[in-house]
């Protein structure tokens, strides 16, 4: 489905001093100005919030994927993993964490594919929630940065093979963090066009996409590629 056809919706959160909610409407277009707070076909424009809107959110945790959920039935987060499949750092270890030893044993469970290997990069695989407020998690191994060349399509199907498994699970809300920025060195500004072009091409099947991301240096990328692809919106209104 195409972006001029489709609804979609990207929640970008930071453990730092901004935050803001991006939603655009069946026209594709995307609203981040303070002055919008309306209804344009059926999609609710959210302003930017203030300074202090935005601790007090913070300090109920939005802004963390562990905590982030819609209903608990139809909903799941994405996990930045690696090939084990069996924890490591970053988001990878907060969902680890939060989960509880039950996601490690699930994931100890999962076939190998390959030597030490449960997901292959660019592959997804499914597990319950556990402990998580989400119903499911999808793990999904992206690339460590190399080259446009050989990275691009790696970490572009690591976003498309995670959008098909949660439709074929009957997932309709979902949760991406910036996969393979931090310690696997994609660019933000490359990894961003790359997850928001891959999200707009394959989430005809779900009814929101929210990305929960926590470095400063992503939620610029993210909202500034946003702000181009999604950008008619104020011209619109």
């Amino acid at each position: 489905m195409s972006p001029d056809s489709m609804t979609w919706r990207a929640i970008i959160g930071l453990s730092g001093a901004k935050r803001t909610r991006l939603c655009a409407a069946k026209t594709t277009a995307l609203a981040h100005s303070t002055r919008l707070n309306k209804q344009t076909n059926g999609t609710c424009v959210q302003p930017l919030p203030t300074m202090e809107a935005f601790q007090s959110s913070h300090a109920k945790g939005i802004g963390d994927i562990t905590k982030w959920s819609i209903d608990g039935k139809t909903d799941a987060i994405v996990n930045a993993a690696n090939t084990r499949m069996l924890g490591g750092g970053g988001v990878d270890g907060a969902i680890h964490r939060a989960a509880g030893s039950a996601l490690y044993d699930a994931c100890l469970e999962l076939p190998l594919v390959g030597k030490n290997i449960r997901c292959r990069t660019g592959d997804a695989v499914i597990t319950k929630g556990f402990r998580l407020p989400v119903s499911k998690i999808i793990h999904t191994v992206g690339p460590v940065y190399d080259n446009d060349e050989k990275s691009g399509p790696l970490l572009e199907s690591s976003y498309k093979s995670s959008l098909v498994l949660a439709e074929k699970s009957g997932v309709k809300y979902l949760a991406f963090p910036a996969i393979s920025c931090g310690i696997y060195g994609y660019p933000y500004d490359k990894a961003a066009e790359i997850a928001l072009d891959t999200v707009s091409k394959y989430s005809s099947g779900m009814k929101e996409v929210h990305f929960v991301l926590f470095e400063e240096g992503s939620w610029v990328e993210w909202l500034e590629r946003a702000s181009k692809s999604f950008g008619r919106l104020e011209e619109e209104l």
